[in-house]
């Protein structure tokens, strides 16, 4: 197998700075190829989102570049992987909570992060940065948002056009950095060629329909990865179009 993909990031129509950090990474190995992909949408509500962004990202770039490899060479188990990888976030949300503590300021990150080995995947969950299965016509959104109205929409407490506009939408019920007790949702699955992965921020998803993601992304309509450059480009500056005020990033990878 290997990875045709693309992505784009934008700081949006209103905010100053782009608070979204996105990490990249494939590697091919004797027993096939490796991809890791991350998307955290540093709080704009807290001071210094970006660092808590960026932070998480070079952390688990280096995993991938010093760890991982001799965790594949041991034949680690997907158990084995999931639980190192948790390891790994809890390791960096100390660091954050710790220089935020000690210089007195709050960071913050959503975080969503994709590791294919071989015919396999690990999905972590934190916040509601989103992640998305595409194949052939059926988009499946692999997370579940760790937000104040989901959980109030899973109560029945309020109906999915409420949720939609609800101004509590962007409250979290946890991300990285901002409390000592994180527990992150890791699920796992099955990697096929043809399917796709789409990994988004919520200034993405909310201006974007499930519709619009299948006819732009689907199997059918990719031809290289220039052209996939492109769509992913076009989809961004189409929410913009829609005055999403929020940064706006998307990751999209299609296993050939």
């Amino acid at each position: 197998m290997a990875f045709l993909t693309a992505y784009h990031t934008d700081k949006g129509i209103k905010k100053k700075t782009n608070q979204d950090a996105l990490l990249l990474k494939s590697a091919r190995t004797p027993r096939g190829q490796v991809g890791f992909f991350v998307i955290c949408d540093g709080m704009g509500g807290l001071t210094q989102g970006e660092l808590a962004s960026a932070t998480v990202v070079e952390h688990l770039s280096e995993w991938f570049d010093h760890e991982l490899p001799g965790l594949l060479e041991r034949e680690t188990q997907e158990t084995e992987l999931s639980i190192r990888l948790e390891q790994v976030i809890n390791e960096v949300n100390r660091k954050i909570l710790n220089h935020g503590e000690g210089s007195n300021v709050q960071l913050g990150t959503t975080l969503t992060a994709l590791l294919m080995v071989y015919s396999s995947y690990i999905l972590v969950q934190i916040g509601d940065s989103r992640a998305y299965m595409l194949n052939d016509d059926t988009l499946t959104q692999l997370t579940k948002d760790q937000t104040l109205v989901q959980r109030e929409l899973e109560k029945g407490n309020i109906t999915e056009d409420q949720a939609r506009v609800d101004p509590r939408r962007n409250v979290l019920l946890q991300c990285v950095g901002a409390t000592k007790e994180l527990k992150p949702v890791v699920s796992t699955g099955t990697v096929e060629s043809g399917s796709g992965f789409l990994l988004c921020s919520d200034g993405f998803y909310h201006e974007m329909t499930d519709g619009e993601i299948v006819a732009s992304l689907k199997p059918a309509v990719i031809s290289n990865e220039n052209a996939l450059q492109d769509t992913v480009k076009d989809l961004v500056e189409k929410v913009k179009a829609r005055k999403e005020k929020d940064n706006i990033s998307v990751i999209f990878t299609q296993v050939t």
